[in-house]
């Protein structure tokens, strides 16, 4: 039985489709497999997500993936260097159970479920990297509004007021490049945010002219950027390399990504569970003073 033209489109659009998603998820499929090694030691996993588009570069679509064609990130090859990629879309418990360290580039908003995900996570002994810039100043190919453009603006106020941080921008500073020292780095900055203390329990410390928030929360360790300027796609700063070469080994312990024991213990589900907040009476996460329930 013939049949009609309609149907046979359809069926051939889907076949491309699935087409483009086994190539797509076939690299990440083998990098799992057969993880990247340091000398006789597989590399340590690093989990990855952002607006920046640091794991499959500036993309139009799947037509460019496929062929190739998409702007690739400076920064993912400096990465692979030291560290298994792994990208994430979504913070669960289940997608940050066993991972160690955390890479977060400009995220979008986090949903309730998210911000409780990653505070439970870093609690239970996680070390993130966060950078959060309260105006991007990097190019895109892409206009204001397109959802495959970086964030432009950080939408994490939940997540940081939780941690005792507030985010804040001075509109009337200089739009030129600043080197800011930070461990003995020059780390490159423009149009840069700062951070506050807010609330009663400080558990963070302030450097580099308030650029950077190191804080400690239970087993875990955030270091927080408030600018994303070293991350650019297009024409990154001369320093920018060794400063995110720095802020890594900063962030995941001196002898991460080079056969060190700090990178030995990853957090498990059940660590995850039992450092979330619930309160007592009804069993439900608490949406405590911080807001870390409330929308970003």
């Amino acid at each position: 039985m013939l049949r009609c033209p309609l149907a046979l489109l359809r069926s051939n659009l889907a076949l491309a489709l699935a087409a483009a998603a086994l190539a797509l998820s076939a690299p990440l499929a083998a990098s799992d497999a057969m993880p990247e090694t340091q000398g006789d030691a597989p590399l340590p996993q690093l989990g990855l997500m952002g607006t920046i588009p640091i794991y499959w570069g500036e993309s139009g679509g799947f037509a460019e993936l496929l062929a190739g064609e998409a702007e690739l990130h400076w920064a993912r090859a400096s990465l692979e260097q030291g560290y298994h990629l792994v990208p994430l879309d979504y913070l669960s418990p289940e997608a940050l159970a066993e991972q160690k360290f955390l890479l977060l580039a400009q995220p979008r908003g986090l949903t309730a479920d998210e911000n409780v995900a990653l505070d439970a996570w870093v609690r239970a002994g996680g070390r993130l990297l966060l950078f959060a810039d309260p105006l991007m100043t990097g190019e895109s190919r892409f206009a204001l509004g397109d959802r495959r453009r970086p964030q432009d603006v950080a939408l994490l106020s939940p997540i940081l007021a939780h941690w005792g941080l507030e985010l804040r921008f001075d509109p009337g500073q200089s739009a030129d490049w600043q080197m800011r020292d930070f461990a003995g780095t020059p780390l490159p900055a423009r149009l840069a945010g700062t951070f506050g203390m807010v609330g009663e329990a400080q558990s963070c410390t302030l450097s580099a002219g308030d650029l950077v928030a190191q804080c400690g929360l239970g087993s875990g360790f955030a270091l927080i950027v408030a600018d994303a300027a070293l991350l650019d796609l297009a024409d990154p700063v001369s320093e920018s390399a060794p400063a995110l070469s720095m802020l890594l080994a900063r962030a995941f312990g001196d002898n991460a990504g080079a056969g060190g024991t700090a990178r030995a213990e990853a957090v498990s589900s059940e660590n995850i569970a039992e450092n979330q907040e619930y309160d007592r009476n009804s069993g439900t996460l608490v949406n405590d003073r911080e807001g870390i329930n409330a929308p970003p």
